[in-house]
């Protein structure tokens, strides 16, 4: 009788992984699929696209999309390399901050605790207004055309700062005490008892702040007048907005053209090349930072 229960309970356990294992590969296949369609489209022809719609598999291949981002290589570098800074440096301070601003107010035996939590709070709530904002950045920060401007508006998340909170508040309270008997300070505490257990929120915490850091263009139109400080996705939006006034205007359109030839300009595969284009590096930040939330996920177990 036992064993027969024992079975049923396995056949209910594989049966409970499959059908989960199922779900994830559908949402895989979601996610993918369609990546998948937006680079069959970047290499097909535009008149292609406009006869006969997106397809996995068109009838007609072409790189007039790339060929026409890729005209100044040397920009596209460049901007690429803008973005690699912004991001990097503006993920890794600001986590850093963030983390710093978390963990007191987390504590209970903070006397601050409450004033500075709901000053956290209420910047998610209310704003100056975006002339106040720019005139701090531009007037009194003197931050125009300068790659801080890109970063500084972004260091700080008032959501991420309370999940971080709400994260550090579930470590039990005894690791702490104990620390403290050792004769360990507060930062030595935070640096070598907390930060080794919230792997998975400070991970999580970078990748948010690196996908926010990466994808904006706003800063760029905003704060940046120089060519060779704007962000790629900047310059792939000013680019998508020159096809478009390109398109819209054929008579400047010729007027550009080389001896008066017609030109054909990509606009749907253009479109889709700069997704591409813009997307590729930060593909391999998700492989990076998953390795940390499992390791994350072992390390901070807490044995008593």
């Amino acid at each position: 009788m036992l064993i027969r229960r024992k079975r049923s309970f396995n056949d209910i356990g594989f049966t409970a992984n499959l059908v989960i294992n199922l779900i994830f590969i559908g949402i895989a296949v979601l996610c993918i699929v369609p990546l998948l369609l937006v680079i069959s489209v970047s290499f097909t022809d535009e008149n292609t696209l406009i006869n006969e719609g997106y397809h996995f598999f068109p009838t007609h291949w072409s790189t007039t999309a790339y060929e026409y981002l890729f005209q100044d290589m040397s920009q596209i570098l460049r901007s690429y390399g803008n973005s690699f800074l912004v991001t990097g440096v503006g993920t890794l301070i600001g986590l850093v901050i963030m983390a710093l601003y978390a963990y007191p107010i987390a504590r209970t035996d903070f006397p601050h605790q409450k004033f500075f939590s709901i000053f956290m709070f209420l910047t998610m709530l209310f704003n100056g207004g975006l002339v106040p904002w720019y005139m701090v950045y531009v007037k009194y920060l003197h931050l125009k055309d300068s790659y801080w401007a890109l970063i500084l508006p972004m260091l700080v998340g008032p959501f991420f700062v309370l999940i971080l909170r709400t994260f550090f508040k579930g470590l039990p309270i005894e690791l702490i005490e104990s620390a403290k008997i050792d004769g360990a300070s507060e930062f030595r505490i935070f640096r070598s008892v907390i930060l080794p257990l919230s792997t998975p929120v400070l991970a999580t915490v970078a990748l948010f702040s690196t996908l926010g850091y990466w994808n904006d263009w706003f800063m760029s139109l905003v704060f940046i007048t120089d060519d060779s400080k704007v962000s790629l996705q900047y310059l792939m939006y000013k680019t998508m907005l020159n096809i478009q006034y390109l398109s819209a205007n054929t008579q400047a359109a010729q007027g550009i053209a080389s001896g008066g030839t017609h030109i054909e300009l990509p606009s749907e595969s253009a479109r889709m090349a700069m997704c591409i284009v813009g997307i590729g590096p930060i593909i391999f930040a998700y492989p990076f930072f998953q390795r940390y939330f499992v390791k994350g996920l072992t390390v901070g177990a807490v044995k008593g």
